[in-house]
């Protein structure tokens, strides 16, 4: 396919493109631009960062599992363009050298990418925005020194790009669900991209070779958020951040989960579609979604059907979705805010959860009147407690109640043991959460970052 992007302010026209070539490859191979470094080169430590402008603005990226159709459109702007045309440093480059927030310079470029994006779009929660980022050298104290001293310098006027206006020379980059369907329909084995924070690790990891592929990313009717009276609803495209930032006035502990999944860059990229979509055990996504009813709303050519969201995970790695079938938005009720979701991990920002539960429990006159419970990393795939549930609905909402419903969790989940966490571990976890939510709906704290000595 052939495409066309702007890089550091100038205009790029591919012809051919390799579908899965990344484009953290091709800057260092084919442009000869290695300020962008290689780390993990899945997506963790943020050493790839570039910034990305499209019609939604700037945004830090990885570029090591950002595919280059993905790029049709927009601009880019690597470490070599943050600086301007006649040399001069960017405000997060001058504060980076002045408060000495580089050593080994590995990460360095990385970082002030993600500073730049910041620094462009007037953030200033700088521990959110460079959690993405890793150090081994200097310590993080200097860097957020840096970030928080350029915060009040004007974004210079080299940084400001606009998208080029294009017109897709490809079907494989559909440009509304209705030309997606089409397409998906006359090529049902063909790879789904959406943000590629997945699938850009069967290519960079397992070394698979993806073809045909079609891009979702020029799909806007996919990204509209609708907040009804009545209903929610998320297009499949929207990333997690625009997500979050929806969550944080009607569920604000699903807001705050999601703060820490994955990181800024991940996020970015990241839809509530392709989380769905990939069927995982341990999404973060599902169980919050589960416990607020959430319906999947599939389609297929121009046939749509809509079904409960737990109904969708048949078993490990098999879905509810026949080929050539995609997901095109999910929605839930509006409803009261009574969602805890609880993200269990080994590192508070940027892990996979061990244990991931949510819990949506209705109490009227003192009685748990409606229940909804979901977990992930229990069972092969996100599941409710049912028999949990059971042993709430109809009982006083009392300390009592919620340890008489303990010894259900054994009848609901039997979790694996793996690298995250033992099944005994999760298993005790999972009842905690439990006994934690009873408490917090009580008044109690119980969040550790908030207890002082």
């Amino acid at each position: 396919m052939n495409i066309a992007f702007l890089l550091n302010g100038e205009t790029v026209e591919l012809a051919d493109v390799d579908p899965t070539a990344t484009l953290l490859d091709w800057l260092r191979e084919d442009r000869g631009l290695t300020g962008t470094k290689e780390g993990c080169n899945e997506g963790d430590c943020g050493a790839c960062t570039v910034m990305v402008t499209d019609d939604q603005g700037a945004k830090a990226l990885n570029s090591c599992i950002l595919f280059l159709p993905q790029l049709h459109g927009k601009a880019v702007r690597t470490v070599e363009g943050a600086s301007g045309p006649n040399g001069e440093a960017h405000p997060v480059q001058q504060a980076m050298v002045d408060l000495h927030g580089s050593q080994c310079g590995f990460c360095t470029p990385g970082f002030v990418m993600s500073m730049v994006a910041g620094h462009t779009n007037g953030a200033t929660d700088h521990d959110t925005l460079l959690a993405g980022n890793l150090c081994r050298c200097t310590g993080y104290a200097p860097i957020i020194r840096a970030a928080k001293a350029a915060e009040e310098q004007p974004v210079p006027v080299w940084v400001k790009d606009s998208p080029p206006a294009t017109i897709a020379t490809s079907r494989m980059l559909p440009t509304s669900s209705h030309e997606l369907a089409a397409v998906y329909a006359e090529n049902p084995n063909a790879t789904l991209v959406a943000g590629a924070t997945d699938v850009g690790l069967w290519v960079t990891k397992q070394l698979r070779e993806l073809d045909p592929v079609i891009f979702l990313n020029r799909c806007d009717d996919l990204k509209k958020i609708t907040l009804g009276s009545e209903e929610v609803r998320f297009g499949a495209m929207v990333d997690m951040n625009r997500m979050g930032a929806a969550m944080v006035d009607l569920h604000p502990s699903y807001a705050e989960m999601i703060r820490r999944y994955a990181s800024v860059q991940v996020r970015h990229a990241a839809t509530v579609g392709g989380n769905i979509a990939n069927g995982s055990p341990i999404g973060d996504n599902p169980p919050a979604l589960i416990a607020l009813n959430a319906t999947l709303h599939l389609r297929k050519g121009d046939e749509r059907r809509s079904i409960p969201l737990e109904e969708f995970f048949i078993d490990y790695g098999k879905q509810d979705r026949v080929p050539g079938e995609f997901v095109e938005a999910v929605s839930f009720p509006r409803q009261p805010d009574r969602l805890k979701a609880y993200k269990l991990s080994k590192r508070f920002d940027q892990d996979i959860s061990a244990v991931c539960g949510c819990f949506n429990i209705t109490v009227s006159e003192g009685s748990v009147t409606q229940a909804r419970i979901a977990y992930g990393g229990m069972a092969a795939v996100p599941k409710r407690a049912t028999h949990v549930e059971a042993a709430l609905i109809g009982k006083p909402w009392t300390r009592k109640t919620v340890d008489a419903a303990l010894p259900s969790f054994a009848d609901d989940f039997s979790p694996l043991t793996d690298m995250r966490a033992s099944a005994l571990y999760r298993l005790e976890t999972a009842k905690a959460m439990l006994q934690r939510y009873f408490l917090e709906d009580q008044g109690e704290i119980t969040n550790v970052l908030e207890v002082s000595a």
